[in-house]
């Protein structure tokens, strides 16, 4: 059952903006500063609530033309389009690679404002949760843990997306100290480490799954970020060796520390995949799976609906299906989709990862995201409130696998962690032989076998971008399903656009540039 979680917004003093409609129990009768609202349980609990809207979980918030902007990486790759590029400026001159913080500046101010705006209120309950009366002690942690989940969760897009960013922790109090210097990339993570390390061993969270904890932040969410983030501080930028922590707290996740996971199976129909029950159509078709979803982005057909089921059809299917506009906002090149084998991979089958037919029709189109179709808002409602997964327990495994990998080695548990995605991946392939393949395979070799998996299993999660960045490695397709990986700076996408180093960091907004001088003139190389 869906969780209406209230919201009433903390305006600070420095980012005010309008508030959030969004999962609204109850409309607020006035806006109320810091000093005057945390003076009852309720009250932390509307601050915490706001957090699942704002901040972090606002980069999968779009529109049917713009996408959202967890997709600008994928555009900068050049494996994916969006139909509308040419009047969405922000798509256009990320594809062709012209992006500075000018011609996308209010594009990227848009997102700058939003992962600041979430970091504020989060400071907020951070600092007065504590002095809130009628709060138990449980509670109390409990709600901390969140909001310090989401500081973090905001930090670690600013940081990837921009590096050297203003990193702050108080409230806006006063109109003191309102212009910040950028903190260095190893600053920032350290915050951020230090938020999700408080949260999953002083919070007191449930050790169970997010959809089964009422789809609030669970200690299987916070370790799961916790080890991505170690991972992605072990590779580029900052090149600091994490794996060993990753790798551990991977496998605490896998061993059941933190809460029952595990990948959703394949129905069989004698000893044969059951196509339309795959595990791929199983999560589909679920509202979030609580076996396989770590974190969730909520929506509710009521209340705050999902976007998504308009980018799984191309445009001119409009008259076809129920939504008055549809857009590939998230179209793969021929590039990506040759990253899976495609007779061999399921991902690569219709009506699995993608489709290319529409049903009750003979029309064709170029293949789209299929694990986005819902079956009743295409054809019945225009209105969807399934829910978006954003961090996987394949995620999980993946992350593991390179960890033990890197930190100790091709382990029997790195290759059986990889060969559980890979398997379910390669339907008609045993368990065992995989092993087998993967058991042989130096360090080197094993860790791109999982860059591979993460490029071809994660791309709905837009992992893609990320991992480009973090390896500095660019996987390209020498035959269908035969990966290789060359350098990515200077690499040329299918958009014939050449990848240079400033590409690895997105500009900062050209307002913010104006609005801050203690930013200072270097804008990333562009």
């Amino acid at each position: 059952m869906k969780i209406k979680i209230s919201i009433l917004v903390v305006i600070t003093v420095a980012f005010l903006g309008s508030s959030c409609s969004d999962f609204l129990d109850e409309e607020p009768r006035s806006e109320l500063s810091s000093s005057q609202f945390f003076k009852e349980a309720d009250q932390a609990r509307s601050a915490v609530n706001s957090l699942y809207r704002t901040g972090a979980p606002s980069m999968t918030d779009g529109g049917v033309y713009s996408g959202v902007p967890t997709m600008l990486g994928a555009y900068m790759s050049g494996f994916f389009s969006n139909e509308y590029a040419g009047q969405e400026l922000h798509v256009s001159n990320t594809q062709q690679l012209t992006l500075n913080g000018d011609n996308i500046g209010g594009y990227l101010q848009d997102r700058w404002g939003d992962l600041y705006r979430g970091i504020s209120r989060a400071n907020n309950a951070i600092k007065y949760i504590p002095e809130t009366p009628g709060l138990t002690d449980t509670e109390r942690n409990q709600l901390m843990a969140e909001a310090k989940f989401f500081r973090a969760y905001a930090y670690y897009y600013l940081v990837r997306l921009f590096g050297p960013v203003p990193l702050t922790t108080e409230p806006y109090d006063s109109l003191e100290d309102l212009y910040l210097e950028r903190s260095s990339v190893a600053e920032v993570y350290a915050q951020i480490e230090a938020d999700l390390s408080d949260a999953l061993y002083n919070g007191e969270l449930p050790n169970v799954g997010m959809v089964d904890n009422g789809k609030r932040i669970s200690s299987g969410t916070v370790a799961t970020l916790l080890a991505e983030v170690y991972l992605t501080m072990s590779g580029n930028p900052l090149n600091v060796d994490r794996y060993g922590d990753a790798a551990s707290l991977a496998q605490k996740i896998v061993n059941g520390d933190y809460g029952s996971f595990s990948l959703v199976q394949h129905d069989m129909i004698d000893g044969e995949v059951d196509l339309e029950n795959s595990a791929y159509n199983k999560i589909r078709r679920s509202d979030a799976s609580a076996q396989e979803h770590i974190y969730i982005k909520e929506y509710d057909p009521a209340i705050s609906t999902s976007g998504f089921p308009r980018y799984s059809y191309p445009t001119g299917l409009s008259q076809d299906v129920l939504y008055d506009i549809v857009n590939g906002a998230y179209q793969p090149s021929s590039t990506f989709m040759d990253l899976y084998d495609p007779v061999n991979d399921l991902r690569a089958q219709e009506k699995q990862y993608f489709h290319t037919t529409l049903e009750g029709s003979d029309k064709t189109f170029e293949p789209t995201p299929y694990m986005w179709h819902d079956d009743e808002a295409i054809f019945e409602t225009a209105n969807s409130g399934k829910d978006q997964a954003m961090l996987t327990f394949a995620d999980v495994l993946l992350i593991g696998a390179e960890a033990i990998a890197q930190s100790s080695g091709v382990t029997a548990e790195a290759v059986d962690y990889l060969a559980q995605v890979r398997a379910r991946a390669y339907w008609q392939s045993d368990i065992s032989t995989i092993e087998t393949s993967l058991s042989g395979l130096g360090v080197n070799e094993f860790v791109e076998e999982v860059w591979k998996e993460r490029h071809r299993e994660l791309v709905f999660e837009f992992q893609n971008w990320n991992d480009i960045v973090r390896t500095r490695k660019f996987p390209v397709a020498n035959t269908p399903g035969e990966i290789s990986f060359v350098d990515a700076v200077g690499f040329v996408t299918s958009q014939d656009k050449q990848i240079e180093q400033k590409h690895m960091l997105l500009p900062l907004p050209g307002p913010e540039l104006q609005r801050n001088p203690s930013l200072g003139t270097d804008n990333n190389g562009y």
